[in-house]
Formats: C-alpha cells, structure tokens, sequence
C-alpha cells in the first residue's frame, strides 16, 4: 500500500516530533520530512521532494505561513495544505487569510501545555490529511478576495418536486463544516445589501476563529455580517454567524440565543440546533442551505424544515469540497434544489424575492 506522504513544517523542534509521531503512528500515512520555516519548506520542494500533504505552521520566522502558501501558487505546486493556527491576537484573522491564498483546511494548535494538548488535534489532524488527498485542492479558492473558478467542472442545478407556494420566506439559514469557508464567502458576498431577511449561519469552526471569520466576511460584503451574541435581537438584512463553542438558535423571542450544551454529531456550534429552532419559529416561511462538509450534520434539521413547509437546498456534489452533509440531506429525500455553489446566491435572492413560485 501506498501511503500517504506528509510534509511537516513547524518552527518548534518538540512540535515536529508530536506531529511526525502522530502521523507515523496511523498505518497509512508517514512523515516524509520536516522543515523548520518557510525557507527551509520552499529549498526542500525546489529540490524535488514534493509530498502529498503539507501540514504548515502560521507563523514562523523568516518565511510564515501566509507568503508559503503565495509562493506555492506562484510555483504552481498543486499540494494540499493544512494549517495550524495559535489562536494569538493575529492567529484567527491570519488564518483566514491562509484559507484565502488557497490551504485545504486549518486546525487550532495546542495551547498550553503542549504535552497534555497535543492529543486533542491528532484525531481532526489525522483525519484531515486523509480527506485533503482524497480531495485534493479545492475547485475553487478565494483569490484576491473573489472567487475564481480553477476548472471547468461538470455541475447540475436539481428540482424535486418544488410545489408552488404562496408563503414568503422570512428567514435563510446556511450550514457547513469542511470547506465551507470559501462556499460561505462565496455566497454571503453575493447577496444584497438589501435581502430584506436575516440570515443565520452555522460553519464548523473551534472557538476564537468565528469572530475573524465574520469580519472578513463583513468587509467584503454588501449584506451586513456579525458574530451572533446572547439576546441579539433578530433584525432583516443581517447576517448571524454562530461563535465558536456555542450552539446557536432562535427563540419564539426572535432573539438569537447560544448555549453550551453537549455537542451534537461531535461538533458545536451544530447546524441542527440551529436549523430545527429556526423551523419552529418561522414554519413555512423559511429557506435552509447545507454546504459542503463532512458528516451529516444538517440533515435532520432538513427533514424538520421540510415538514413544516419551508425550502431547502442542498449544494451539488461537483462543487462540495467534501460531499458529505449536502449527501446526507439530500438522502433524506426532503431536499428540494440541488445547485452547485456559485448559483445558490441567486437562488436565495430569487426565493426571497417571491419570483420561485
């Protein structure tokens, strides 16, 4: 068996071995070297030593994490990469910009002490590196703040069984785990200043990165974005990100309330939790969206907006980073518009506006 090669690049000595350790224990994956910087990363490549996976430290002295991944473009050297990010003063709003220029995916490193931390990243590390060679890079990447299509991919826009309705839809509400950045971005970007509905938004994401993400999304977009907080008032034409560590729905108060109740499918925020609470509030009058991620999370809060008469939609696999929650929902057979990712602004808009009929 071939397996699968991991390039690691970390300024920190002890943190090399943890994760080379971590790697080298799983029976289809090995370290195949280490870097100490930047630098030393892009002389190793230049060199040849090109691996199927990079696991790519933010920020280190003379070259970070940022410029690798520019240069890694500019050099058109196809690998994915995985970053790990401090969740320092800079770390969540570099890691955005890292997602930006083009990494598979990011994971928090370890904070305190490392030796007791450690532990908590390896099953997400392990298991990402499996899904960035599977998948590859992205089809599509932020680039220079807009998306861009890399290839030219075969992508279908489904209808089942969409009835005719004469409800008006009072509320959107999107999730997505991994590479759900990028198709959030691609979305949120895209709508109105004037959508004329509050949008809720649920993105697998760990505590400290959520409000970074937000204002990103907030300085690029006509619609207003905001990291949701406890008894928000639920107003049109915002858009409500769930923090991270909190699960976030909405109360018959019209208010956004977050908990920390036990994590559903593992994760927390969960796009159930918001999806169901929604679909009590609004019924019929609402629109839900599942975007590329792994597992299923999303799909049971499918089935519950579906039943009370709302809309839902799921993306398409062509464009899924990893088709997984999209699948999930879709499988329910409550899914009633299936669209690859650049189209689902415009189905949003056309939806709300009342011209799907």
């Amino acid at each position: 068996m071939n397996k699968i090669k991991v390039l690691v690049v970390d300024d920190s000595a002890l943190m090399r071995k943890f994760i080379s350790d971590m790697i080298n224990e799983q029976y289809d994956m090995e370290t195949m070297d280490i870097a100490r910087n930047g630098e030393d990363l892009l002389i190793k490549l230049s060199k040849g030593s090109v691996p199927d996976v990079i696991t790519l430290d933010l920020e280190m002295p003379k070259i970070d994490g940022i410029t690798v991944l520019k240069e890694l473009k500019k050099r058109n050297i196809n690998v994915p990469v995985i970053v790990l990010s401090s969740i320092s003063k800079r770390g969540p709003e570099l890691t955005m910009d890292c997602l930006a220029a083009g990494a598979f995916d990011f994971i928090p490193k370890p904070s305190g002490q490392i030796s007791l931390d450690i532990d908590k990243i390896k099953n997400e590390l392990i298991e990402k590196i499996r899904l960035a060679l599977k998948k590859g890079l992205p089809k599509s990447k932020m680039i220079n703040e807009n998306i861009q299509v890399e290839n030219k991919i075969e992508t279908k826009i489904e209808y089942n069984n969409l009835r005719s309705r004469s409800d008006k839809i009072e509320a959107v509400v999107i999730g997505a785990s991994t590479g759900g950045p990028k198709a959030i971005y691609t979305v949120i970007t895209a709508l109105p200043e004037s959508l004329g509905v509050p949008v809720f938004v649920v993105q697998h994401m760990p505590v400290g990165f959520t409000k970074a993400f937000s204002e990103r999304l907030d300085s690029n977009s006509k619609i207003h974005v905001v990291e949701a907080s406890e008894g928000m008032n639920v107003k049109k034409d915002i858009v409500y990100v769930a923090p991270g560590g909190f699960h976030m729905e909405v109360g018959a108060d019209y208010k956004i309330h977050l908990n920390t109740e036990p994590p559903i499918w593992g994760v927390r925020p969960a796009v159930d939790k918001l999806f169901i609470s929604a679909s009590k509030v609004y019924g019929s009058q609402i629109m839900s969206v599942v975007l590329t991620g792994m597992g299923k999370d999303g799909a049971d809060g499918t089935v519950e907006i579906k039943k009370r008469g709302g809309i839902t939609v799921a993306e398409d696999k062509s464009t899924c980073t990893i088709y997984g929650m999209p699948k999930a929902a879709y499988e329910t057979g409550m899914v009633d518009i299936v669209l690859p990712i650049d189209n689902v602004a415009h189905e949003i808009i056309t939806v709300v506006s009342g011209n799907r009929r």
